[in-house]
């Protein structure tokens, strides 16, 4: 796979995120259906946004893992939150913690939306290249 991130402007090196990203010749494609704060029996865990965030990068994690990818090949990441505001106040240093320890550079979109399922607050939604 090779992949090139185009990100012309000079504010975007610290977005968290790049403008774009182009995939040539991946071997694999993985689209991620949104994921949410859900523990291993399948309930919401409606705690504060930060710890919902933290269990929803495990679940991704794990997701990513056991379909045979890695966080790092992660190209397309969409937040849905139900305050964007309360997500730069609470989510912003665990949010940038793990795009740095995996060097991801994603495209991103953050959408504030009305509702989640459950009385969530965050939604993760990602595509993965290898």
């Amino acid at each position: 796979m090779e992949k090139n991130i185009t990100d012309p402007w000079e504010w975007g090196k610290y977005s968290n995120s790049v403008q774009a990203v182009e995939i040539k010749q991946p071997s694999g494609t993985l689209y991620c259906s949104g994921q949410v704060a859900i523990d291993a029996s399948g309930q919401p865990v409606t705690s504060d946004m930060n710890t919902q965030f933290e269990l929803i990068i495990r679940n991704l994690e794990q997701l990513i893992g056991e379909a045979g990818y890695e966080p790092s090949g992660i190209v397309r990441l969409n937040i849905f939150t139900t305050s964007t505001q309360d997500f730069f106040t609470n989510c912003v240093q665990t949010y940038q913690t793990w795009i740095a320890k995996h060097g991801i550079k994603q495209a991103t979109t953050l959408l504030e939306v009305k509702g989640l399922y459950g009385g969530l607050t965050l939604e993760l939604e990602a595509t993965v290249v290898k």
